[in-house]
């Protein structure tokens, strides 16, 4: 039996009665990625100094009353981390280490969480299957033939391979949600503005949110505790009051009213997928909740819309790296082919590929027809959504149309692949929480259930998801 089979608050209690330590716990971490990450790939770098960390704090651990005081925390490697290397899965910042902490893993720090290492994602966070890293691919580790989802790809693996107890990530348009739901494992992309975003690498700055991803939902309210509220070193922080979102788990539904989109329930959702959301919606109302099918018109402009605004975004974030500054700098005799071979070297494909289409969608002549048309469609499903709550707790659905496709399978077709964040993208372009729980399972591999919420009322996701997740049988570990 692992240590990592206990949740936060069974494994913190251990820890105050003397009965494990902190260097357990991280040993247990490291001898696990020892055994299965050759095959899983979650990690791109380890750090060295966690042991030495784990001895000082094993003296403290009986006195510490925070429940994350000596556990072991992955982060995606596009969150910074002061003398711990963050490369984004690109060669680009291939030997980049920063020098200082984001908001987040200062205050898991201050918490007492140890940092294992940093995980592998999608280069620059741009792709739904974690193939676009650019030193290896995550796999599932339910099948490793199958991706894990992206672009959170190496946190939700590494949280279902036992590798940590849980990790961070970001979620942009879907890419903390998915490999969630690929995974079998539990993820939050929080309120925009919940967490601060200081010190993450930004892709697509109006879009981005760091949120957790453990294997319950308790463990996932425990994390957000700690990470969420407001942060001067962020613009976007918002100045709202956080609660204790453990305190909302363990309220029965009865009385609530979801909605279920009939657009998330549309041609294309896989049938072993429609049979387990279908089933989960049985659960929900057994639980005492009422579920009635609505529509949200907006929701199908909502691929296009994203894909034009989060690519101009990332076309202007990505103009800082220029070979001059930090990173890759390649060999050249002007300024201007310093510019151009250090970019051409240093990004892959994929960030290619939408560095050129958010250019084109901000160039003279286009910028009315697609960026300033796309921010009025986002405009236009905020209303819509806005709407739909005025009458309900919260909406349900699957969290991604299929499970867990095959790597490669969708390597050639870029516009199928971005097509898997269907159901995740109007939650980021409104900028409300959205919770990822395992509904189930199709064909042996995962199913998610997404739970989308008003702003700030993350509470009210942890309480459905949980009443959920205890109804279903909670967490299942996939066999390696």
């Amino acid at each position: 039996m692992s240590l990592f089979d206990h949740g936060v608050a069974k494994l913190h209690t251990l820890l105050k009665e003397g009965e494990v330590t902190v260097t357990d716990l991280v040993k247990e971490s490291f001898e696990r990625i020892e055994a299965t990450d050759d095959q899983i790939g979650a990690f791109l770098t380890l750090n060295e100094e966690a042991f030495e960390q784990a001895k000082r704090m094993d003296e403290l651990a009986k006195t510490s009353d925070n429940p994350l005081f000596g556990m072991p925390i992955g982060v995606k490697d596009n969150i910074v981390t002061k003398g711990m290397r963050t490369t984004c899965a690109s060669t680009f910042l291939e030997n980049f280490v920063p020098a200082h902490d984001a908001t987040v893993v200062e205050r898991l720090h201050d918490a007492g969480a140890v940092t294992i290492g940093k995980l592998n994602m999608d280069e620059f966070a741009m792709g739904s299957s974690n193939e676009n890293s650019a030193f290896k691919p995550v796999r599932n580790p339910w099948d490793p033939t199958r991706v894990p989802g992206g672009s959170s790809g190496g946190s939700a693996a590494s949280v279902a391979a036992g590798q940590v107890l849980f990790s961070l990530g970001s979620d942009t348009g879907g890419s903390i949600r998915q490999p969630a739901a690929y995974c079998g494992v539990v993820g939050m992309k929080p309120t925009y503005g919940l967490v601060s975003r200081f010190g993450l690498v930004a892709f697509a700055s109006s879009l981005d949110q760091i949120g957790p991803l453990t294997r319950t939902v308790e463990d996932n309210a425990y994390l957000l505790n700690t990470i969420a509220g407001h942060c001067d070193m962020d613009s976007t922080s918002a100045e709202v009051e956080v609660p204790d979102y453990t305190a909302a788990l363990n309220q029965d539904l009865t009385g609530m009213k979801f909605a279920l989109p009939e657009e998330f329930m549309a041609e294309g959702v896989a049938p072993g997928v429609r049979e387990q959301i279908e089933q989960a919606i049985e659960t929900l109302k057994s639980l005492g909740a009422t579920i009635e099918t609505v529509s949200i018109p907006s929701v199908k402009y909502a691929l296009s819309a994203y894909y034009l605004l989060a690519s101009s975004e990332a076309s202007s974030n990505l103009a800082r790296f220029d070979g001059i500054r930090y990173g890759r700098r390649a060999e050249a005799d002007t300024l201007d082919e310093v510019f151009t071979y250090s970019r051409e070297q240093g990004f892959g494909d994929e960030v290619k590929r939408r560095i050129m289409l958010g250019t084109y969608a901000l160039s003279s002549g286009y910028y009315d027809a697609f960026y300033k048309k796309a921010q009025q469609v986002r405009t236009l499903m905020k209303q819509d959504f806005a709407k739909v709550f005025e009458e309900y707790d919260a909406i349900v659905g699957p969290t991604a149309p299929t499970t867990a496709f095959k790597l490669g399978e969708q390597l050639d077709d870029p516009l199928t692949m971005y097509a898997n964040d269907i159901m995740t993208i109007p939650v980021n372009l409104v900028g409300i929480p959205a919770i990822s729980v395992p509904a189930g399972l199709s064909e042996g591999l995962p199913v998610g259930l997404q739970i989308i919420g008003n702003y700030f009322d993350e509470s009210t996701l942890y309480r459905v998801a949980h009443a959920f997740e205890q109804a279903n049988g909670g967490f299942k570990m996939p066999q390696l």
